[in-house]
């Protein structure tokens, strides 16, 4: 007798009941497994890179193993790490290598400083390929260099929040990191990725996934506040407010790290070291358009504004003149 064939329908119904059932929950005790792989998100410029530079350099300080990864295709997560010098990447350097048929090797893509080790996996060229791609591709290299092998406490993932192609979701999708950290300041921007990624982690949920959102930093924090009240709003503990100051847009700026003990600005790493550590992974509730909104005055984000529709003649502009009508009109009777 041969098998049955199964209901391609039904099959599918039942993968859309399984990622609807509300029982799949995040673990909310500590991760078990050695290495915490963290993956940090945030919008392009919100300052991922200058707080992730301090706070590896802090947890190295505190005697953490850890790796740093940039998945940006700027390639500019160990620029402050590095005073400013440029890494190679690891699809650059992967590139060069196989044309001329050796391999990569640990020391080419590698580097250290603090007691950090740290690496960049590139991008391709502008109009040259697709970023996302190029994460991917940056990942299947790591796996070829032993990547699960490894032996570190802590490897933290820089990636580009406001790029939503599948590549720079890869650690929420494949279940590649066990938690997230959102980075953002108290603009309307940076709040609308930290929800975007939220709302890309519950579905990631839906469908059997185990991420979530530990926290998040509030960066460049001038204590008006709406990042407190999303971090509220969606349900995740803020991890560290770090001020809106001259003194480090300055240290930045000129490539200075400032999550060391020696600096005035230890204290506030060492703090965000260990909330990073000891956070656990939870289920955010990402807002609508609407709830976003209303986290911010409405005189800076034109509320209450009604939508007028178009009409076919505004569309037509110019060439809006009424035209004869085909339409039989019979004289009265």
């Amino acid at each position: 007798m041969k098998d049955e064939v199964p209901n391609l329908k039904d099959f599918d119904q039942r993968l859309r009941d399984e990622a609807n059932e509300p029982s799949l929950e995040v673990p909310q005790g500590e991760p078990t497994k050695k290495t915490q792989i963290i993956a940090i998100y945030g919008k392009g410029g919100i300052g991922k890179s200058f707080t992730l530079a301090n706070l590896s350099h802090m947890m190295a300080e505190q005697g953490k193993r850890v790796l740093l990864i940039g998945c940006d295709p700027k390639s500019d997560t160990t620029s402050l790490l590095f005073g400013g010098k440029a890494c190679p990447t690891i699809i650059e350097t992967s590139t060069k290598k196989k044309l001329a048929g050796e391999e990569v090797a640990i020391g080419d893509v590698c580097f250290k400083r603090g007691g950090v080790f740290a690496m960049e996996l590139g991008g391709p060229e502008v109009g040259r390929g697709c970023g996302g791609r190029g994460i991917i591709h940056g990942f299947e290299l790591l796996e070829k260099l032993g990547f699960h092998d490894w032996d570190f406490d802590y490897v933290l993932l820089d990636f580009l929040g406001d790029v939503v192609c599948g590549g720079f979701g890869l650690p929420i999708a494949r279940d590649m990191a066990q938690k997230v950290i959102l980075v953002a300041s108290n603009d309307l921007q940076s709040l609308y990725v930290a929800n975007n990624v939220c709302s890309a982690v519950e579905y990631f949920r839906k469908l059997g996934g185990n991420v979530g959102v530990a926290g998040l930093v509030i960066n460049k924090d001038d204590g008006s506040g709406e990042a407190q009240a999303f971090a509220k709003a969606v349900d995740i503990p803020v991890l560290a407010s770090i001020p809106q100051n001259d003194d480090l847009r300055k240290k930045s700026a000129n490539y200075q790290i400032v999550g060391t003990a020696e600096s005035e600005w230890g204290d506030m790493f060492a703090a965000l070291g260990d909330n990073v550590a000891v956070a656990p992974p939870q289920r955010p509730t990402a807002l609508n358009q609407d709830e976003l909104l209303e986290l911010f005055d409405g005189s800076e984000t034109g509320a209450g504004y009604e939508l007028v529709p178009a009409t076919d003649m505004d569309m037509r502009g110019k060439n809006s003149a009424p035209k004869a009508s085909l339409e039989v009109i019979y004289d009265d009777a």
